[in-house]
């Protein structure tokens, strides 16, 4: 059976612990494929716009590079209107009827999943892999305890949430190649991104 995993996100910019996740995802659960999914228009409101979808492609090029077992899938940025998780595993699905399909998500996002769009018809089209914070094992939240679902954890040692990190060092002109890697921190600067008084 064809194992694949999802790994979807803003990747605004995407970093070295997005790799880092997508990896671990990729060798302890031996998938076949991990689809990365930036989203197309956000169903959350940031407050804050998102870098052109162009740059984020490129940024998720330069990241994945070198990983065969890495697809970038842009679905969601070909979407109409607000992004759903829902709407792409459901499109998977039926592409790969017979792949079992992974979410890879972070302990964060599972603590909220219960506010994702349809999230009942989404549980029981996939495993959830949560990486669990560092140290502190997996702790399933009080409103999916109940519910039937699939989670299997993946310890992933602590890392910086980066991508809120490095928008602020890039705005205050300082190197970010430390979270983002060498080849995303030159194309960030190379295309002048996130810096104060520049359009998404």
């Amino acid at each position: 059976m064809t194992k694949i995993g999802l790994f979807g996100g803003s990747f605004d910019p995407p970093h070295l612990a997005h790799l880092a996740l997508a990896s671990l995802a990729l060798e302890k659960l031996q998938l076949d494929r991990v689809h990365w999914l930036p989203v197309g228009e956000p169903w959350w409101k940031s407050g804050r716009g998102l870098v052109a979808a162009e740059h984020r492609v490129a940024m998720l090029k330069l990241l994945m590079d070198g990983e065969p077992r890495f697809v970038l899938d842009e679905r969601e940025l070909r979407r109409a209107g607000p992004t759903y998780t829902v709407d792409s595993v459901q499109e998977l699905r039926a592409e790969v009827p017979d792949a079992e399909l992974f979410l890879i998500i972070g302990q964060d996002q599972y603590a909220r999943l219960t506010s994702w769009h349809r999230w009942q018809e989404l549980l029981p089209l996939v495993t959830l892999a949560v990486a669990a914070r560092a140290g502190q094992g997996g702790v399933t939240p009080p409103e999916l305890a109940a519910v039937a679902h699939r989670v299997v954890w993946l310890d992933l040692p602590e890392m910086p949430q980066a991508s809120t990190t490095i928008r602020e060092l890039v705005a205050r002109g300082q190197d970010c190649s430390t979270l983002a890697g060498e080849p995303v921190a030159r194309y960030i600067d190379l295309h002048h991104l996130y810096r104060e008084g520049t359009a998404p």
